[in-house]
């Protein structure tokens, strides 16, 4: 298993239009083989540093069925335009990857 995930600080008062993209995003990441599952995930406010923290949070059969989603056309489409919305961010989204070393 593959657990692939970035991490959002999202600008303080920009919450709802950054759900309302995730919200509306059609990534067809069920046509996907491998894919298993998604979750996005809102964290704490910062209030000092003005943002919420967020995770997109999905789960691959592989890091490979992962890789072959990055490189899909899906990829592109679900992408397309995210430099023209106004600014959501306080920063460039990070990523994380996991592979599994446990399950039960």
């Amino acid at each position: 298993m593959f657990v692939a995930m970035n991490r959002f600080k999202v600008l303080t008062g920009s919450e709802s239009d950054f759900e309302d993209v995730w919200r509306n995003r059609d990534s067809k990441l069920s046509e996907m083989e491998g894919f298993k599952s998604f979750r996005l995930l809102r964290g704490a406010t910062n209030e000092t540093e003005g943002y919420t923290l967020y995770a997109s949070h999905t789960i691959w059969e592989s890091d490979a069925h992962f890789t072959a989603w990055t490189k899909s056309e899906n990829f592109r489409r679900a992408h397309a335009g995210a430099g023209e919305r106004k600014p959501l961010y306080a920063g460039p989204p990070q990523f994380e990857g996991f592979t599994s070393v446990l399950d039960k």
